[in-house]
């Protein structure tokens, strides 16, 4: 890994000479804008690099650069890779706060010791880790102050920038009704909640559109046409919603028996 920052870190009057290094990676296929009518790249001002001419959003497609030429991908085929994601935030368990480990923040940075920090280091680490606290920092990269939270991850101290105060929005603008709910309806809510309750292991989620999406390539190279499982999101009516949470409970339960 290559260190993207060098500096310290400290708490109280020790300090820790560190390297910072990006704790995650990207995951999203690299997808390249180009002119569908000859599937040249599409340069930053969406420029056609053959012709030197400037392209219309209208003539942008995206294309998977397959050895040395290109399968142009049109907007269904992104939804075609998996249909019910791109339409659905599915919540397939819940778990405790205190399960998820800090690593899965959307930006971590790992911190290796530099020459003469080891020991402080490790004191740092293994009180964090003994406490179960964080420690709330700041520090300037890239020209921009960021606040951020130092933890524990695997025995390596990690990093990860968060927001501060002014930069979130505020949620009053967002239209929230004050439709109201039955302590039934809540009552039984809450034993769907408590039957679809496990111990968190992020092992077993897995990116699976990439893999969906590189099928769609595949299939489209060898001129095959995808098939395509339908999906339509449905609100659920209030009236079915009673019957629709006892239902949902009753499918888990045998679920859970079977296995």
């Amino acid at each position: 890994m290559r260190s993207i920052w060098n500096g310290s870190i400290s708490f109280g009057l020790v300090t820790i000479p560190i390297k910072m290094y990006s704790g995650s990676q990207d995951r999203q296929l690299d997808l390249d804008m180009l002119d569908k009518r000859d599937h040249a790249r599409i340069r930053y001002k969406r420029v056609n690099e053959v012709t030197g001419k400037e392209v219309e959003w209208k003539d942008i497609v995206k294309g998977y650069k397959e050895d040395d030429s290109y399968i142009i991908l049109e907007k269904e085929d992104f939804d075609q890779a998996n249909m019910k994601k791109s339409k659905t935030i599915d919540i397939e368990e819940f778990i405790k706060e205190e399960d998820v480990a800090d690593v899965l923040f959307k930006k971590p940075y790992f911190l290796e010791p530099q020459k003469n920090g080891e020991k402080s280091y490790n004191l740092l680490k293994n009180a964090l880790k003994d406490t179960g606290k964080l420690g709330v920092a700041t520090f300037v990269m890239r020209a921009k102050e960021n606040l951020s939270l130092v933890g524990v991850y695997k025995d390596a101290l990690v990093l990860h920038v968060i927001r501060f105060a002014d930069e979130i929005r505020d949620p009053s603008e967002l239209k929230i009704p004050d439709t109201k709910v039955s302590k039934k309806e809540v009552d039984m809510a809450k034993s769907l909640i408590e039957e679809y309750t496990e111990k968190f292991d992020f092992e077993k989620y897995k990116d699976v559109y990439n893999d969906q999406l590189l099928k769609i390539i595949k299939s489209k190279t060898a001129g095959k046409k995808v098939k395509v499982e339908k999906f339509e999101s449905k609100a659920t009516p209030a009236k079915d919603l009673m019957a629709q949470l006892k239902a949902s409970l009753d499918k888990k339960k045998k679920k859970s028996k079977a296995s």
